[in-house]
This record gives C-alpha cells, sequence and structure tokens, in this order.
C-alpha cells in the first residue's frame, strides 16, 4: 500500500467543460448565491427585530436561515470561482475542510428540520400545553443538539475519510469534496466504509423523512376536527415545513441511499440540495406566511422612515 500522503490536491471535473456556458453560469451562481445571503439574512434580521415572531417556530426558522448561509457556503464560492479558471484545483486539507462543512451544516439542518415538525406537532396537536412542553430552555437545547448531532455525523465521515490511503488517481467528478467521490479514489478496498458511510449519511437522511412525514401525517387527520379559518392557517404553516422538507431530503436520500456509484444526474442533483434549496427557503416560508411578510414590511417602514428622518435633518 502506498503512502496516503502521495495525492496533496485534487482536481474537481466541476459543472461542465465548456467556457461559454462556465461564463454564464459564473454569473447565475453568483445571483443564486447573493440571494442566498440576502434572503436568509432578511428572514434572521426580521425575527430578530421583531417582538411578534417570538415564537418556538421562528427561533428554530432563524438557525435554519442560519444554517442555510453556512452550507451553502461551503461549496458556492469555490464553484463560482471555479468557473473562471481552466485548473480547479483543491488542496488535501480544504478537500477535507469542505467535506466536514458540508455534512456538519448539512446533518444539522436535517435535525433542525425534524426539530421543527416537532414544533408544528405540539402546537397543532396539544396547543394547551405548547407554551409548557416548546419553553425557552427546551427549544434552547433542541438547537443545540441538533448543532452536536451534525458534528459528531461530520466528524465520523470525516475520520473515516482522512484514514485511506491516497495515492492517486486524484481527479473528483463534482464541483466540491464529498464522502463518495473520495471513495472511489482511496487505494484500498472501501466496500466496508461504503456500508458504514450509507448507514451514516443514508440511515439519517431517511429515518429522519420517515418521522417527518408521519408527524405531518398525524397534524393533517387532527385538523379535520378544527374550523376552515384554523385549519387553513395550520395548513399554510406546514405546507411551507413540507416543501422545504422534500425539496432538502429527497436529493440527499438519492446521494447518499446508495454504493459509491456514480450517476450523471449527481451533478445537478448536488446543484439542488447545496445551492438551490437554501435560496429557496426563504421565499417558501415569506411568501405562504402572513406573520413574516407583514413583519418584513414594518421593518421596512421603519427603515424608511429612519431614513427620511435623518435626510430631513441634514
Amino acid at each position: 500500500m502506498k503512502d496516503k500522503n502521495n495525492v496533496t490536491e485534487f482536481f474537481l471535473v466541476g459543472l461542465t467543460q465548456n467556457e461559454d456556458l462556465q461564463k454564464a453560469c459564473f454569473g447565475l451562481f453568483l445571483v443564486f448565491y447573493t440571494a442566498i445571503l440576502l434572503g436568509n439574512l432578511l428572514i434572521i434580521v426580521t425575527i430578530k427585530t421583531s417582538p411578534r415572531l417570538n415564537s418556538p417556530m421562528y427561533f428554530f426558522l432563524s438557525y435554519l436561515s442560519f444554517v442555510d448561509i453556512c452550507y451553502s457556503s461551503v461549496t458556492a464560492p469555490k464553484l463560482i470561482s471555479d468557473f473562471l479558471v481552466k485548473k480547479k484545483t483543491i488542496s488535501f486539507v480544504g478537500c477535507i475542510a469542505q467535506l466536514f462543512g458540508g455534512h456538519f451544516f448539512g446533518c444539522t439542518e436535517i435535525f433542525l428540520l425534524t426539530v421543527m415538525a416537532y414544533d408544528r406537532y405540539i402546537a397543532i396537536c396539544k396547543p394547551l400545553h405548547y407554551t409548557t412542553i416548546m419553553n425557552k430552555s427546551v427549544c434552547s437545547w433542541m438547537v443545540v443538539s441538533s448543532w452536536l448531532g451534525g458534528f459528531l455525523h461530520s466528524l465520523v465521515q470525516t475520520l473515516l475519510t482522512t484514514n485511506l490511503p491516497f495515492c492517486g488517481p486524484n481527479e473528483i467528478d463534482r464541483f466540491f469534496c464529498d464522502v463518495h467521490p473520495l471513495l472511489k479514489l482511496a487505494c484500498t478496498d472501501t466496500y466496508i466504509i461504503g456500508l458504514i458511510v450509507i448507514t451514516n449519511s443514508g440511515m439519517i437522511s431517511l429515518s429522519s423523512f420517515l418521522v417527518l412525514t408521519v408527524s405531518y401525517i398525524v397534524i393533517l387527520v387532527s385538523l379535520r376536527s378544527r374550523s376552515s379559518e384554523g385549519r387553513l392557517k395550520a395548513l399554510s404553516t406546514c405546507a411551507s415545513h413540507i416543501t422545504v422538507v422534500i425539496l432538502f431530503f429527497g436529493p440527499c436520500i438519492f446521494i447518499y441511499m446508495r454504493p459509491s456509484t456514480t450517476f450523471s444526474e449527481d451533478k445537478s442533483v448536488a446543484v439542488f440540495y447545496t445551492i438551490i434549496t437554501p435560496m429557496l427557503n426563504p421565499l417558501i416560508y415569506t411568501l405562504r406566511n402572513e406573520e413574516v411578510k407583514n413583519a418584513m414590511g414594518q421593518l421596512w417602514s421603519k427603515k424608511s422612515t429612519s431614513g427620511w428622518e435623518m435626510s430631513s435633518e441634514l
């Protein structure tokens, strides 16, 4: 077995080799990433500055927006800069850091979405006990547990990968570093490690998705006894959560619930859960939520009034 330090950097194939298409993609993905940053920051600022948005649901939503910013920032800046260069390289350390960050924030988002589903279940199915069960201390511990769970998951993935020998080739047919592409480049049999990866990543995604699905089915069934107004309000909130869950978990299950094989769709699917979903989340949660839209309107009015008063004084 050769020394695993023979490989000091990896070559990323990227999304496309067409130079004209790369230039177009540079502008497009720069817009996407800007939208991710601005959209999620707007949600965080709105929730933190609005007294009305002080419920556990918005507490979790602010952290989800923060995780979306971090998650997309693991891959998007490197992807955007690579559109401008022919030789798309990443150091071994940078590759491992990207792998750790992607799994850390991705798994944290999975746990946060699960926590948000539990919050909606308590709010709709046990409204009289909601404030008692979902108190500030419990909500804080749920967020901390989500971060801790994401960290432990990512640590396992990273340690499994860094202990593998890499002696060449060193070309990754992706636009970022992930476990499956790296397993294919290892100079040893990775069958057992591949099974562990599937169990770790795939089963977390699948089991969380099943828990979420059951939770929302129970919620939807319980809504039959509500008034039409209460039912519509609850459905509007749940519809946002369900949409985000499908958009995020679908691609994750497709990628991680199978062996280290490569499909032509993998790159498109990876773009979807690393960039498109974090960009759509702010739109999904604001367009279907009157409270958030009203709070944003009030925030904008305060900014406009403040700006007008300052200009008048000058």
